[in-house]
């Protein structure tokens, strides 16, 4: 094979001939060492592909190991279930075998203990005496007393008690006593022991005026007090008040005056007496009041006796 001396340089057909070549093989060789640079990286890329599919396919082994684990343990849990299951279906038909036979032996509300095995033992269970069988006619009743023993017996009771006490009824029974009227008629119809001893001697009503009865209804002292229209001096003592004994024919005038200007009147008083005592001269200023030194007098010898004025003598 030829050199190839680069462009421009001198050969033969041949040599150029072979210096194409190289150019085409230089090409193609670049062609193949592109491709094969792909070719790696396509190969490095499929090995990193490849250690990933690896890696999910050890998750994946691993998962499934441990549903395959999982789902183990859920089948013994249901076989232990089933167990159970039929344990306790075993111990509810035992139960309902219990329960109908108790049903069997008891005493049903709707039988009203007619379907009980024998009446004695339950009233002995019960703690019943005799007198549970016995009519209630045989003893005695709360009117003959509050026991048995206290009660009346038929020996104590008189023949003429016998046709009392089978009466029917109160009205039969009165008869039987030989009461009238009277007896069913309220107390408050007829007179009281303060009325008069008998209904005859009573006071009627047509006998009370009407001012009376207004008094005679009232409810109590007090009441007729006021309807009498008395004050409070009807209820003070006698020792309260002076005894007329004791007023003289003098005081009888001065007590029956109508007024404090008719009793002055009557013990000869004048004007002064209603007049205040400032008015009028004292022991000290004169015996009588035409001497008293009056307050618009002169001050002067012959109004003055020996005596001191503010400190002086005179």
């Amino acid at each position: 094979m030829g050199i190839f001396r680069g462009t421009g340089g001198t050969g033969d057909a041949t040599t150029d001939a072979t210096a194409s070549q190289v150019g085409t093989d230089a090409a193609t060789a670049s062609t193949k060492a592109n491709e094969a640079s792909s070719s790696a990286t396509s190969a490095a890329t499929s090995k990193t592909n490849a250690g990933n599919s690896a890696t999910a396919a050890a998750s994946s082994a691993s998962g499934a190991s441990t549903s395959a684990s999982n789902a183990s343990t859920s089948a013994t849990a249901s076989s232990n279930s089933a167990t159970a299951a039929a344990s306790s279906a075993t111990a509810a038909a035992s139960s309902a075998t219990d329960a109908s036979n108790t049903l069997a032996a008891s005493a049903l509300k709707a039988n009203n203990l007619s379907d009980l095995a024998n009446a004695g033992t339950a009233r002995t269970n019960l703690g019943l005496g005799t007198v549970a069988t016995t009519a209630a006619s045989a003893y005695a009743t709360a009117a003959q007393g509050s026991t048995a023993d206290a009660a009346l017996v038929a020996s104590a009771v008189s023949t003429f008690g016998g046709t009392l006490v089978d009466d029917a009824d109160a009205a039969a029974a009165r008869t039987t006593l030989g009461l009238g009227t009277v007896a069913t008629t309220a107390a408050s119809a007829y007179a009281t022991a303060a009325q008069g001893s008998t209904a005859d001697a009573a006071l009627v009503a047509s006998a009370v005026s009407t001012f009376g009865g207004t008094l005679v209804d009232d409810a109590d002292a007090a009441a007729a007090r006021t309807t009498l229209g008395l004050g409070s001096a009807a209820t003070t003592a006698a020792s309260a008040y002076v005894a007329a004994a004791a007023v003289s024919t003098f005081g009888g005038t001065l007590v029956d005056d109508a007024d404090a200007a008719t009793a002055r009147t009557t013990l000869g008083l004048g004007t002064a007496a209603t007049t205040a005592a400032s008015a009028y001269a004292t022991a000290a200023q004169g015996t009588l009041a035409a001497s008293a030194l009056q307050s618009t007098s002169t001050l002067n010898a012959d109004k003055m006796t020996t005596g001191t004025l503010s400190g002086g003598t005179y």
